[in-house]
């Protein structure tokens, strides 16, 4: 201690001697005593100004400020039920109460949360608001399961403004009619006695739920009684002129009149498990808005009974005898889409020009009738095409008001109805356009069928050869279009494999190129470790060209045609897709096929309508040779179609201009991943059992189509077959119960009387081993789904006389 405050001192001493040899030299040196002088002042001013400057510095150490405390922030920010936590400008978590830890856990800084998408853009977008104005807040967060509700603000705070505060409040769900309860027995229900109108919250069973001190008191003569529990009709009686009293005072009170407000509709919409018709009764004295002299006095009681409608989160509107508006709530409002409008005049002002006249003289009708209520469909000015249902009700006793209007905003129950509407049309068409198609693969196999006989007898060179050709390949094209009504309709049948996707985009990337010309260009990129998927490769492949035609047709209808397209497969997990919170995808793994244009995007009324079967917005005849041609309409509802019956998810939006980046349309293909037993690699199967076939057989033909059966029997005669023809089930069972022996059984699923799987089974209880052969136009699958019969095999219509010969004679071959 002593030596560290004399070394001060030492410096100083040494300092001065310092000093005073230098003077002493200069004075030596110049021989003047004035220049020694001058260097002594100066080197004394140059001193006192550096100690003045020492003095004027904190003292060391004072630079580097203790720590904050934390542990007092927290105790200071410690309130319940709301989380608050604080992060610095590198988004680092500095401090938290209980209620952020509970809730999103100490490891976690805001805004990044684990919370889904929708709710972390949202904080994003809250924290950048707070970072450049100073405060930003968002509004209903929801908890990734659902369970809870935040309202969140987030502001600057610090002497740098270097810290960010966050608060989460949490919200609880909206129970209207729990709350209505609530009030009725607070300020609300005394407000309401005051004014002369007693109100209770009766449920759907006639049972009082709650209600008003005032109605307490003049039903049971205490405020304070609990009604809850009895029958509410008990509480009332009406005299032989069908007024109503209070059944308490009687005759000696003063006559009531009674309003049924409905609650049902509403409380379904906000919670599905609520009560189906909880109701607002309100009694008012049949002397409120009169006078002295029992005279009306207009609009006496209106001031009140809006305050009292105006509360309610019901849609209310009254008008007066001769139909005009008096006044419309919010809610009201809000449903029939004039929440920022002036209120029109007339009810009928609301809707369309054909409900005027009727919504007219509906209002006027019960205005000046008996007091009774109804409801009516109509439909809004605002929402042509979305009937709605509007309530009219009469009252008597509320001065000018006549008539009471109820409105539901429907909003959401008309989404619903549409997309089951829509779901339902498109059912509709499927099965339609599945039977077209089956009955047109009877006309096409025997139009192939008929030409594959004809070439038999005609050489190349010949003068029908070549019409006969031309006659086979239309008829193949048409087949093609049939398989695509079959894929719409989910009854192709496919030939599903294991494969990734990638290997199916490689495949038919060269193809694209060609397809899309030198000024598109063409990006793949694929993720990494993409589970396998089971579907028909040759499907796929449809699937994929055709959306990229669709992309090269939007792109080259924009400018100079020029674009980009890309085609990218990515891996989503089940985790993704819990975060996606989609109520279409089922919870688990999936390989997605997105394919993405610049071309403008889709139009946003044409999103709902682009995979209905012949919905195009392309000119007729457009299109690629082999594919759905443009102006049809199949394309898209095709590939709807195979990524259905594939047993995944396909979904169409727009992608928004960004910077580097034009707007486009996305198509994401949802396929699941594969996640039975792989395949290995296929057992030599040395030669086909077909080959061992010496020809030769007794087959029954069974088809109730004439051309089919012709031509199919012609074929097999041909190949060798003795073949016994038959046109219904009855006929062929016939055949076997007659003593006939058959080495195989080819027939027709669908005929009339007995079909082919009925026919079936019954014959196999006489030849249990007797094999089966199949013909039809629907889905392989769904034929083997449905028919479970052992040893059976299937061929696909339209078939030609070769492939038939050739089924006929592996399965044969395949039995010996």
């Amino acid at each position: 201690m002593i030596e560290g405050a004399t070394q001060p001192i030492r410096l100083y001493g040494i300092l001065a001697a310092a000093i005073a040899l230098s003077t002493a030299a200069i004075w030596l040196a110049s021989g003047e005593g004035l220049t020694a002088t001058a260097f002594l002042g100066g080197i004394a001013v140059f001193l006192g100004a550096g100690l003045a400057f020492a003095r004027m510095r904190p003292p060391a150490g004072s630079e580097d400020l203790a720590p904050p405390d934390w542990s007092v922030t927290v105790a200071a920010i410690e309130r319940p039920g709301v989380a608050v936590a604080i992060v610095d400008r590198a988004n680092r978590l500095v401090c938290a109460n209980g209620a952020y830890s509970d809730w999103f856990g100490a490891g976690n800084a805001p805004p990044n949360l684990p919370l889904d998408r929708p709710a972390l853009e949202a904080l994003a977008r809250t924290a950048r608001e707070a970072w450049r104005d100073g405060a930003g807040a968002a509004e209903g967060i929801e908890s990734a399961d659902g369970t809870r509700r935040w309202a969140v603000r987030a502001e600057r705070a610090g002497r740098g403004e270097d810290y960010l505060v966050w608060r989460f409040e949490g919200q609880a769900e909206e129970d209207f009619v729990a709350d209505l309860a609530r009030a009725l027995g607070g300020p609300l229900g005394r407000l309401l006695s005051r004014s002369g109108v007693e109100a209770a919250l009766v449920g759907a069973d006639g049972i009082v739920r709650s209600a008003a001190a005032g109605f307490s008191t003049r039903a049971a003569g205490d405020a304070a009684a609990t009604l809850a529990g009895q029958d509410f009709a008990s509480l009332l009686r009406a005299d032989e002129r069908d007024r109503i009293f209070f059944a308490r005072e009687g005759r000696r009170g003063s006559p009531q009149t009674l309003i049924h407000v409905p609650l049902g509709e509403a409380a379904a919409d906000r919670a599905p498990d609520a009560d189906a018709g909880p109701s607002l009764m309100l009694l008012v004295d049949a002397g409120v808005g009169l006078g002295g002299s029992g005279e009306q006095t207009g609009s006496a009681a209106t001031p009140q009974l809006e305050a009292l409608l105006g509360a309610l989160p019901l849609g209310l509107a009254m008008t007066d005898r001769d139909g005009r508006l008096l006044f419309a709530n919010r809610p009201f409002r809000r449903a029939a889409g004039i929440e920022d409008k002036p209120l029109p005049q007339f009810p009928s002002d609301l809707v369309v020009r054909e409900d005027k006249g009727p919504v007219a003289d509906a209002v006027r009708r019960f205005g000046k009738g008996p007091a009774s209520a109804t409801d009516m469909a109509v439909r809004l000015r605002g929402q042509p095409d979305d009937p709605v249902s509007l309530g009219i009700a009469g009252v008597r006793g509320l001065g000018e008001a006549a008539v009471l209007l109820s409105l539901v905003d429907s909003t959401e129950e008309t989404r619903l109805k549409r997309q089951v509407a829509q779901a339902t049309k498109m059912q509709a068409v499927g099965q339609l356009a599945g039977g077209v198609a089956h009955d047109f693969n009877n006309v096409l196999t025997a139009i192939i069928g008929t030409c594959d006989l004809m070439l038999l007898r005609h050489t190349p060179g010949d003068s029908d050869y070549d019409d006969i050709q031309q006659i086979r390949a239309n008829s193949n094209r048409a087949a093609a279009l049939t398989r695509q009504l079959l894929a719409f309709s989910r009854q192709q049948t496919l030939r599903p494999e294991v494969l990734q996707l990638p290997d199916v985009v490689s495949e038919v990337s060269q193809l694209l190129r060609r397809l899309l010309g030198e000024k598109i260009e063409l990006k793949v990129h694929h993720d990494r470790e993409l589970g396998p998927v089971r579907a028909d490769p040759q499907q796929l492949e449809q699937v994929i060209v055709n959306l990229a035609v669709n992309a090269r047709d939007a792109m080259q209808s924009r400018g100079d045609g020029s674009g980009k397209l890309s085609i990218a497969t990515r891996r989503v997990t089940a985790r993704d897709v819990r975060k996606m919170g989609s109520e279409i995808i089922p919870e688990g793994d999936y390989t997605v096929l997105v394919v993405q244009d610049s071309g403008g995007g889709i139009p946003p009324e044409h999103l709902t309508k682009i995979f209905e079967p012949f919905f195009t917005t392309k000119q007729q005849g457009r299109g690629v040779q082999g594919m759905a041609l443009g102006g049809t309409g199949l394309g898209l509802s095709t590939v709807y179609g195979i990524v259905k019956q594939s047993g995944g998810f396909i979904f169409a939006d727009n992608i928004p201009d960004t910077a580097g980046a034009k707007a486009g349309a996305r198509f994401s293909v949802y396929l699941p991943v594969y996640r039975g037993e792989m395949p290995g690699t296929p057992k030599a199967v040395e030669a086909a059992p077909a080959a061992e076939w010496s020809g030769g057989g007794q087959v029954l033909l069974v088809e109730d189509e004439d051309m089919v059966r012709a031509v199919a029997e012609r074929a097999l005669v041909r190949a060798g077959y003795t073949v016994t023809a038959c046109a219904d089930g009855e006929e062929g069972l016939a055949a076997v119960a007659n003593g006939g022996a058959f080495d195989i059984v080819v027939s027709d699923v669908v005929m009339p009387g007995m079909d082919g799987p009925a026919m079936a089974r019954a014959i196999r209880k006489a030849r249990p081993a007797l094999p089966v052969l199949f013909m039809s136009g629907y889905a392989e699958e769904q034929l083997r789904n449905d028919i479970d019969i052992a040893d059976m095999h299937f061929i696909p219509k339209p078939f030609s006389v070769k492939q038939i010969s050739d089924k006929v004679g592996a399965i044969l071959g395949s039995a010996r």
